[in-house]
């Protein structure tokens, strides 16, 4: 009998501590415990990992799904979903481009005009923290898009 059946036939008690606290156990070897009435635990065992059985209807399965586990597409259906994306990719890389080059215009080489509400030096170094870093991030994004656009050709 494995440990859990052990357990399970000889029940659960929940015991009542003096400070009001239930506490649950596998033994009613104490005082104020009453044993719960449960439905009995059934347990079905796995196979065996590594097993050749398990590893023979893997195969088994891989082979019977074959080709059909992926529906073929028309070889000029894709060319036109390729040429979609590639231009959707295109469009994305444009408007970062753009994105930079407005981002770096006000950023001004980390020496960006003070705004009306930066009379304190540490929120007018916050805001040019965050601006590189959103310049940074930009520039990641592009060669991002760049790099899947290599991937496509």
């Amino acid at each position: 009998m494995t440990l859990t059946g052990l357990a399970a036939a000889e029940g659960v008690f929940v015991c009542a501590q003096p400070n009001g606290i239930r506490e649950y156990r596998n033994t009613g070897d104490t005082r104020g415990c009453r044993k719960l009435d449960m439905e009995p635990l059934s347990s079905i065992p796995g196979p065996a990992s590594g097993s050749a059985q398990t590893a023979g209807s893997n195969q088994q399965a891989k082979a019977s799904l074959g080709d059909t586990a992926f529906p073929r597409i028309d070889s000029q259906i894709q060319k036109r979903r390729d040429q979609d994306r590639m231009q959707i990719l295109m469009d994305e890389v444009r408007s970062e481009e753009t994105k930079l080059a407005d981002l770096k215009r006000e950023y001004q080489n980390g020496e960006p005009e003070r705004q009306g509400g930066e009379r304190n030096y540490a929120k007018y170094q916050e805001r040019v923290a965050m601006m590189k870093e959103e310049l940074m991030r930009t520039e990641k994004n592009i060669e991002a898009l760049k790099r899947e656009i290599g991937n496509l050709k």
